[in-house]
């Protein structure tokens, strides 16, 4: 009398199991579809020139871009709002009112800021009301050239000033031509009046250049 084969017998038959196919990948030597999709999505985007010139055109857009570049990390709307609120009033955070604050907020929140997301050059939580800069953004600074600040040689003209000044005294206390037709104390006070002037204007670019870390250019130049 014949029986029908059981699994549990000697004589059955155990269905193979389906080899995993990250395990075939890494066996193979291949790397899993995942992972390729990863290093691609981590490849920075080439912004446009028009792209780049419609973004900048806006000047809240702007002040938004340079507040974030000063940030190290995200940085939370409405912080971001009321800085810029700020600047567009040309004045300080705590003078700002709740309307002007407000129409920032708004503004940023459902025009700004998506656009900006959309363009790949901030990353954009609207939920969580988050933002910061993309890779991308690097490409935006030949355009914003926010950081460019004068650069004077002042040693060299306080050096300048110096050899000039003792120059001076000298050939004065020496009496030769034509010093010596100039009284000492004329030769002194010219001496002082150069170094106030240089000191005057290098306090000044120095205001100046400290205001353009906090403020962007457009502020300073109004």
């Amino acid at each position: 009398m014949s029986t029908i084969g059981d699994s549990s017998g000697t004589g059955g038959t155990e269905p193979e199991e389906a080899p995993d196919p990250q395990e075939a990948a890494i066996a193979g030597g291949g790397v899993p579809d995942e992972q390729s999709s990863d290093d691609d999505e981590q490849t920075v985007p080439e912004l446009s020139r028009d792209l780049v010139f419609d973004v900048l055109k806006n000047r809240r857009r702007r002040y938004a871009l340079h507040y974030l570049r000063r940030a190290d990390d995200s940085v939370e709307l409405s912080e971001l709002a009321e800085q810029v609120a700020a600047w567009e009033n040309d004045t300080t955070i705590g003078a700002i009112s709740a309307a002007e604050r407000k129409r920032v907020y708004t503004a940023l929140y459902q025009s700004h800021l998506p656009k900006l997301d959309e363009a790949g050059i901030v990353e954009y939580n609207q939920n969580r009301g988050i933002v910061e800069l993309s890779g991308a953004a690097e490409q935006l600074d030949v355009y914003l050239d926010l950081d460019a600040q004068p650069d004077i040689p002042w040693c060299n003209w306080y050096l300048g000033l110096a050899v000039g000044g003792i120059g001076l005294l000298t050939g004065a206390w020496l009496g030769l031509p034509p010093f010596s037709l100039v009284g000492d104390v004329l030769v002194a006070t010219i001496v002082v009046a150069a170094y106030a002037s240089v000191a005057i204007a290098h306090t000044y670019v120095t205001r100046h250049a400290a205001g353009a870390g906090e403020t962007p250019p457009e502020i300073q130049e109004s």
